[in-house]
């Protein structure tokens, strides 16, 4: 018996679903089998192929699972022998020239000249570096995905406020989220079965520094404030409450992971997680709330500009650094050494002392 997956043919809006990319109902076409079951809920393709482009096809579920006893329940039924070795083809990728096109050091997103009143301007140009931030011509920021190949899946463009670092979400706003690959696609810069494939943001850092532990959240520019002040470990984001499921998470089965969902989004990651004993939950931002300092739906960014704001020095943290010892704390130096080891043996063995961090911008 052979198992064919084909998309959900058209049946009311009872057979469009939440799409979990982008967010928008009754736009997503699942994959099903002969007998109309699905193969899995992010398996699928979204409606809006030009604002989202979320395509995730059953063969590359299979290949993404591949570790999984279970997931081809029509092989157990043959002897392993006779069946043909498929090598998985390599995910889409975005071309490196677009990428490297879009890093500037001259000029800050309007995400990041916020986040330039409250972190050195040495250390935003670390986290471009760091996580390959892009910039377009109207100031929006870039989130490259690059996978721990460093490969470019794709690039999530985002709208901030610079006065205040908050989303713009006004639906008149025209393009407030846009995908690289869309845009690219739209000028027949990518091949026409060009298809999505999707990593966490930050992922390359898990090859790049092997042995740090490793925080996940959920919003890039969480990541990006995190890692500011807390740069020895790796900061990684879903980029979504939804993008918890399926295969994204697979990268981390063998770290050590602390999760820090938003406040609102506990009990949603908690269940998400279960199937994942080496991610722990941390309980940090919930601890916090309940003193009355954050907001209901607060996350570890808001948590840190917080001690910003009051002047205080971030607390040292035993659940996040494991010591109370060091301090969690991470100006320029810090930042830079904990990046390059070989800057602060350098410093060590010369003896040397940090007079100023602060230069001309």
């Amino acid at each position: 018996m052979n198992y064919k997956y084909h998309l959900q043919k058209y049946n009311g809006p009872k057979s469009r679903h939440t799409c979990p990319e982008c967010g928008d109902k009754h736009c997503f076409t699942l994959y099903v089998d002969t007998e109309g079951h699905i193969l899995d809920e992010r398996v699928g393709r979204c409606d809006h192929e030009s604002s989202c482009g979320y395509h995730y096809t059953p063969s590359e579920y299979f290949r993404d699972h591949s570790w999984k006893s279970d997931i081809r329940p029509a092989y157990s039924r043959h002897n392993a022998a006779t069946i043909p070795r498929i090598m998985p083809a390599p995910p889409c990728t975005i071309p490196d020239e677009y990428v490297i096109r879009s890093l500037r050091y001259d000029l800050r997103s309007h995400l990041l000249q916020w986040m330039s009143t409250f972190i050195d301007p040495l250390i935003i140009e670390g986290l471009i570096e760091e996580y390959a931030l892009g910039i377009t011509r109207s100031g929006d920021i870039i989130y490259y995905q690059i996978d721990r190949d460093f490969r470019c899946r794709t690039g999530k463009i985002m709208k901030y406020d610079p006065a205040t670092g908050h989303r713009i979400k006004d639906p008149t706003a025209p393009g407030k989220v846009n995908w690289v690959h869309s845009i690219l696609k739209h000028r027949k810069l990518l091949p026409a079965d060009w298809t999505l494939s999707q990593c966490l943001f930050g992922e390359h850092l898990l090859s790049r520094y092997p042995d740090n532990k490793v925080m996940l959240v959920e919003s890039e520019k969480t990541a990006l404030i995190a890692c500011a002040f807390m740069p020895q470990f790796n900061w990684l984001a879903t980029g979504g409450k939804s993008n918890l499921g399926g295969d994204r998470l697979d990268v981390l089965r063998d770290r050590e992971v602390i999760a820090f969902p938003d406040l609102d989004a506990v009990e949603h990651w908690t269940q998400k997680l279960s199937a994942y004993p080496n991610i722990r939950i941390s309980t940090l931002i919930r601890d916090a709330a309940a003193n009355g300092t954050l907001p209901s739906n607060a996350d570890i960014a808001d948590w840190i500009i917080s001690y910003r704001q009051s002047g205080n020095a971030i607390p040292v943290s035993p659940e996040i650094d494991g010591t109370d010892e060091t301090p969690v704390t991470a100006p320029a130096v810090a930042f830079l050494t904990a990046k390059c080891p070989e800057l602060r043996l350098l410093i060590d063995e010369l003896g040397l002392e940090v007079l100023s961090e602060s230069r001309p911008i």
